[in-house]
């Protein structure tokens, strides 16, 4: 536990010393405020077409944060020779890519709650803005989207080699599962007999943290009729008394199993070194 802290630390402060975190966490309160003066006419509850909105363009930026953020740091220590350093050290791998996980975890989470802290005060002194239960789910959701675009991240900068590959990876995976995911969705589809189809969905969407998070916000916001017919087993199992509590085994299963691959590749490299 000792080296998990120590590891944990050591990362908030680089990560709190580095320029893209405030970079991110500026973009980020700018963006808040002005959802915020878009519903400063009043409280919006529930899944509206703000709340939507604000949901959309959360997907598009705090993925590519976690992303940027997450894969830097690890694809860092090798470029700048701390993870052959590392091996030399008793320090586990486990230990390491915990610690590092934690400490990004906490940076990420810091620019989250800045963000909605500034809009919820803001929105206070103008009463307007989200009602607190949907706030607090909007928040849930960025946190929880975070988090699970911050174990893509671990395993892409245990992937890269530098800086550069890690960029173009992020984006890459930025790029699919927000951008392009719709359309290749619907095209995958319509390629499978029809009794496929709902089979497929699910499956896919487990293999989307991105689809995944927005299906289960939309659900308890009250939005789940706009989903369509294929997604009504969705809505049953998230607005049962275990959709909250499976939801977060899966994404706890979904961190594990990117962590678990990071650490199975830094294990075969400190055999090497």
């Amino acid at each position: 536990m000792n080296e998990v802290g120590y590891v944990a630390s050591r990362e908030m402060k680089i990560g709190f010393r580095n320029p893209w975190a405030y970079s991110f966490t500026a973009l980020f309160a700018l963006f808040m405020l002005s959802l915020l003066l878009i519903n400063a006419q009043g409280y919006v509850e529930g899944y509206s077409g703000s709340s939507s909105t604000m949901l959309n363009l959360v997907l598009y930026l705090l993925p590519l944060m976690a992303l940027m953020l997450g894969s830097f740091s690890l694809t860092g220590e090798k470029e700048e020779g701390n993870w052959e350093l590392l091996s030399t050290y008793p320090l586990g791998t486990g230990a390491f890519l915990a610690g590092k996980y934690i400490g990004l975890s906490i940076v990420l989470l810091a620019i989250v709650c800045f963000g909605f802290g500034l809009s919820g005060i803001a929105g206070w002194l103008i009463e307007g803005g989200f009602d607190y239960s949907t706030y607090n789910r909007l928040l849930i959701f960025s946190i929880c989207l975070s988090l699970f675009f911050l174990g893509a991240a671990m395993l892409i900068g245990t992937i890269a080699r530098n800086r550069w590959q890690a960029l173009t990876m992020a984006v890459g995976v930025w790029f699919f599962t927000i951008i392009a995911w719709p359309a290749v969705l619907i095209a995958l589809l319509g390629t499978l007999p029809y009794q496929w189809i709902k089979p497929a969905v699910t499956v896919l969407t487990f293999l989307n943290p991105a689809e995944l998070t927005r299906l289960f916000t939309v659900v308890k916001l009250g939005g789940g009729s706009t989903l369509g017919p294929e997604y009504y087993q969705w809505m049953v199992w998230i607005q049962s008394p275990w959709g909250t509590p499976l939801f977060f085994l899966v994404m706890l299963m979904w961190i594990g199993a990117t962590q678990g691959i990071a650490y199975y590749q830094w294990e075969r490299r400190r055999g090497h070194a």
